[in-house]
């Protein structure tokens, strides 16, 4: 019972008190929570922004190098045209030091196994590129490319004859051997006639075409260089001198090159576009 006078304690001012302390801590930890969810928003949208850019560097790289081989395959064409209207033969080295060049060597096949280059193309036909090791005159040896064998359903590598005995004169185009591509698997597998077959022609691989020095005398084994036979001579199998066999012409890289800018194009555009509509 109250007695006349006594105060009554304020339980509402108590209550309101207790109210702004909530509320005042309520507003700290969510504005704290809001700059955290700022700050990891500011994160994310840098580490997209590098890895656009990162991207968009790559495409822009893979444009320039599409660009680049076509400048070069263009360069050889022009070079090859120039060199088979003229046909004038150059000594071997001088046309190792500019290829494609036409040489005419004197020299002999050796009796070592046949090297065959797998998956060559003809049209609609599939087949492989036969391939004999020619010592010239002056020790120097090099695989000579007799032409183009079709395969049968089953694959099977057709027989090769002997390499014609005696001294031969060999004109012809002196060029790189075909691009490797990618490198999968071994370059060279053991035939079932004791030759090579080839997935790719590299260095390794023609030496081991080119078989073993001579007794007498140490060759000079030439493993960056293919002699292309002339088709006129009455030698080998279907050939040409096409310099782009199985691979891509100067215009099919140039698609390519526009392609990948294409990409970047569009990436970098596209990350504008998300960047400026983000709220």
């Amino acid at each position: 019972m109250k007695q006349r006078g006594e105060q009554v304690p304020n339980d509402q001012g108590k209550k309101r008190d207790n109210q702004k302390l909530f509320h005042g801590r309520t507003c700290v930890q969510g504005s704290a929570w809001i700059i955290r969810s700022a700050a990891g928003d500011r994160v994310k949208r840098i580490a997209l922004w590098m890895l656009a850019l990162i991207l968009v560097a790559g495409f822009v790289r893979a444009g320039f190098w599409q660009s680049g081989r076509a400048d070069e395959k263009e360069a050889l064409l022009a070079r090859a045209a120039q060199v088979l209207a003229e046909r004038r033969p150059v000594p071997l080295e001088q046309a190792r030091q500019a290829m494609p060049a036409w040489v005419q060597l004197e020299g002999r096949f050796l009796e070592v196994p046949p090297l065959r280059l797998d998956n060559q193309r003809r049209g609609e036909r599939v087949g492989v590129q036969v391939y004999r090791a020619f010592e010239t005159q002056q020790g120097q040896r090099l695989v000579v490319d007799l032409g183009w064998r079709p395969l049968p359903g089953d694959r099977s590598l057709p027989a090769e004859s002997p390499p014609r005995e005696g001294t031969l004169s060999l004109p012809g185009l002196l060029v790189p051997p075909p691009s490797a591509g990618f490198a999968i698997g071994p370059a060279l597998s053991p035939a079932p006639d004791g030759g090579w077959l080839a997935l790719r022609l590299d260095a390794p691989g023609l030496r081991t075409a080119l078989g073993r020095p001579s007794d007498t005398a140490q060759p000079q084994v030439l493993d960056s260089a293919v002699l292309r036979l002339d088709p006129a001579i009455p030698l080998g199998y279907e050939r040409d001198l096409d310099l782009l066999p199985n691979t891509l012409p100067p215009e099919k890289h140039r698609g390519y090159a526009l392609q990948w800018f294409g990409f970047a194009a569009g990436l970098l555009l596209l990350s504008l576009y998300l960047q400026v509509r983000r709220p």
